[in-house]
């Protein structure tokens, strides 16, 4: 079991240079356990990679394993994996093998024990630092591989979600948010339905039943082209005088 000092672990900043010893795999006494007892979020990419490996639709996932929260001030929802009523609260997608969708696993479990946060600059841009999360209970730090939080980062094939997730990181960090603007009903709908309901919103605009405010569809093109597409229509519904 995860005991509390799993919760106290104070996040080390890291430079992107600099080294850690960590893997995790089968031979680690503790392997699964941070798959336990834990809140998943989950961002739009996530959702999106999470649709190859269940063989759900982006619908689907929403109705089967995915928890939305929104406490009241809070000017968008929270989505949280699903986790099982077995006494340990594990994820939906653990089992003694390890993880059923480890190829398209979330980029919270990829990063691991990494952490990366990216602060909006005052020229707009998004820039990051890392940090290291060791908690007591994993054993993967006592293994002999050393990496680079950036050669972590290429190994765990994070790129693209870091890309996603920034771009949705420009709209929950919008300057009209810090500001105090909270979305009406209307726009938070539509804010789910572009960022985490992808296959639906694909279909709604296949059908001319999504406005784009004069931005080209990507209904036919792939789904990492369709989801930036749906970034940049929500942040302009959201945050212009069209709507």
């Amino acid at each position: 079991m995860i005991d509390d000092s799993q919760l106290a672990a104070v996040p080390k900043r890291i430079n992107r240079e600099d080294s850690f010893a960590f893997a995790c795999h089968k031979g680690v006494s503790c392997f699964t356990e941070c798959c336990r007892m834990l809140e998943l979020a989950l961002s739009p990419y996530d959702i999106l990679r999470l649709r190859l490996s269940t063989g759900k639709t982006s619908t689907e996932l929403l109705s089967q394993y995915i928890i939305v929260e929104q406490d009241p001030g809070e000017p968008f929802p929270r989505f949280y994996l699903t986790m099982v009523d077995d006494g340990r609260a594990s994820c939906v997608f653990v089992s003694a093998a390890g993880c059923t969708v480890y190829a398209d696993r979330p980029a919270a479990c990829r990063t691991y024990p990494m952490g990366r946060a990216a602060q909006k600059t005052s020229d707009q841009t998004v820039c990051e630092y890392f940090v290291l999360i060791q908690e007591n209970h994993c054993r993967g730090f006592d293994e002999p591989a050393r990496q680079t939080p950036i050669e972590y980062t290429a190994d765990q094939g994070l790129s693209l979600y870091y890309h996603f997730n920034d771009l949705v990181a420009k709209i929950i960090l919008h300057d009209s948010v810090g500001d105090g603007f909270i979305p009406s009903k209307k726009q938070i709908d539509f804010f789910t339905l572009a960022l985490y309901d992808l296959d639906r919103f694909r279909v709604m605009l296949k059908k001319g039943e999504i406005d784009l405010l004069g931005i080209t569809s990507c209904a036919n093109d792939t789904d990492e082209q369709l989801l930036e597409m749906s970034i940049n229509w929500i942040s302009k519904y959201l945050f212009t005088q069209f709507n």
